[in-house]
């Protein structure tokens, strides 16, 4: 063999690793991301996607380069989820990100081999979701919201920003395990509070109103509503009827007090958002659903509107205010 062709040889070797990394940098792998969204341009689940797309971006995934992003934003009722589910699969993704358990679980019923990355799913075993935290099992895995006994902190806080309360209305959705749980704890830890718990229904709007009137009709009433697609799909409302009634109300997270709720306590669910990308990326270099723990979130805030305070003739006790992650003033 000439030297020449033996360098030649040599060098084309040598560039094979290069070569494979760009063709796997350069193929184009679909993800979809699938989210409960009743209100156009919902802060809780845009904060989300957006928390996924600059997640994958710093891990070189490139919407519209090396990777095709279909996003479906579905009403939280069953015909609308099962609709977009139907086209999501349709179009043959690599990987679907969920917002919680309540778009995960019809994704496992439509597939058991598309791998799927839910973010903020609450107790996601109990659920029925995953096998175990440690070893999911399936094609599933992802990042879990918050254990049940989160939940009571909401009415702790309730009563600690509104002493007077005796009587609180908690929305939740008792048709979905998620909901029984967080009322299940609430109940639990009401008693030592001296608070008459009311379960209300968030099916639909007259029940919402129909509930939180009945709160308000209470001496000292208030209010406590749990994390929940169905929830969340009348947050406008909820925080209005709050407002008009004069009824102080403890939320599960952020979003209900930048839009006026009193005080909140939960996850950082952008911050999720950003990790799950690193889920993604890992499931599309060929790791197995299976094999990667379900992780719970590190970091909790704890947000309280001081001017919703001040309208209901409240005072935030120091100690509070100075645990406090951001005060709305």
């Amino acid at each position: 063999m000439k030297r020449r062709d033996f360098i030649a040889g040599a060098a084309a070797v040598a560039m094979q690793p290069q070569i494979a990394h760009a063709q796997k940098a350069d193929t184009v792998r679909r993800m979809a991301i699938i989210v409960g969204e009743a209100t156009e341009d919902d802060p809780y689940y845009e904060g989300r996607i957006a928390g996924v797309r600059e997640g994958l971006r710093g891990l070189g995934r490139i919407e519209g380069g090396n990777l095709k992003l279909d996003i479906h934003r579905t009403l939280p009722n069953d015909a609308e989820i099962r609709k977009h589910v139907d086209e999501l699969l349709a179009a043959r993704p690599d990987v679907v990100v969920t917002s919680g358990g309540t778009m995960t679980r019809p994704m496992l019923q439509a597939t058991s081999t598309v791998p799927i990355v839910f973010i903020g799913a609450i107790d996601p075993v109990g659920a029925g979701l995953v096998e175990s935290l440690a070893r999911p099992g399936g094609n599933v895995t992802g990042f879990s919201q918050f254990d049940y006994s989160l939940s009571g902190k909401w009415l702790e806080m309730l009563k600690q920003v509104a002493p007077a309360v005796v009587q609180a209305g908690v929305i939740r959705d008792a048709a979905v395990t998620a909901g029984i749980g967080q009322f299940a704890v609430i109940q639990s830890v009401s008693t030592s509070l001296r608070v008459d718990v009311v379960p209300i229904s968030p099916h639909d709007e007259r029940s919402i109103e129909t509930g939180i009137e009945k709160i308000s009709h209470s001496q000292s009433g208030g209010l406590v509503v749990t994390s929940n697609a169905t929830v969340t799909a009348h947050r406008e409302l909820i925080i209005k009827l709050a407002a008009r009634y004069g009824l102080p109300a403890a939320y599960p997270n952020r979003t209900w007090v930048d839009r006026g709720g009193l005080i909140s306590y939960g996850p950082d669910l952008v911050a999720i958002a950003k990790l799950a990308a690193s889920y993604v990326d890992r499931v599309l270099n060929g790791a197995r659903p299976a094999d990667l723990p379900v992780q719970a979130p590190t970091r909790y805030e704890l947000i309280i509107n001081t001017k919703t305070a001040k309208k209901l003739g409240l005072t935030i006790p120091p100690p509070l205010l100075a645990r406090a992650d951001e005060v709305i003033e």
